[in-house]
C-alpha cells in the first residue's frame, strides 16, 4: 500500500461509532463511504440501486449499478477520523484497496451479521 496511513480504531475503543466501509458493486467497482449506522446505510444503498430510483438516500454511485457485498469495514473514533480514512482509501489504487480488504485491518469478521451478500441487513 502507499505511504498514506489510516488512523484505525480498534474494536472496543470508546468513540462515536463511525464506520468506514467498502462495498463491491455489480460492475466490479469498489465504493467507499462512512456512516454512523452501517445496517441502515447498507439498506439505503440496496433500496436506491439498480431498479429503484425513488429512494434518494443511497449514493448516486448505486443508481446505475447494484451493491453486491460489504467487503470491508473499520470503526473510527470520530467523524473527522472516518472522513480522513475515507479520503485515504479513495486515493489509493484498486490493487491497494484489494490488499486492504484482505488485510487484518478489515474488521468485518467482528460483525458476522454484516457478512451477507446481496440481501438487506435486518
Amino acid at each position: 500500500m502507499t505511504n498514506k496511513k489510516l488512523a484505525i480504531a480498534r474494536i472496543g475503543d470508546t468513540g462515536t461509532g463511525w464506520f468506514v466501509y467498502i462495498i463491491h458493486a455489480s460492475d466490479g467497482r469498489l465504493y467507499t463511504g462512512i456512516t454512523l449506522d452501517i445496517k441502515r446505510r447498507w439498506n439505503e444503498h440496496m433500496s436506491s440501486g439498480y431498479k429503484n430510483q425513488t429512494n434518494k438516500k443511497g449514493a448516486k454511485f448505486f443508481r446505475g449499478r447494484k451493491p453486491e457485498t460489504l467487503v470491508f469495514i473499520i470503526e473510527s473514533l470520530s467523524r473527522s477520523t472516518a472522513t480522513k480514512e475515507e479520503i485515504a482509501i479513495k486515493s489509493i489504487s484498486r490493487k491497494d484497496k484489494l490488499a486492504l480488504i484482505a488485510s487484518s485491518t478489515n474488521q468485518l469478521k467482528y460483525f458476522p451479521e454484516l457478512e451477507q451478500s446481496c440481501l438487506p441487513i435486518q
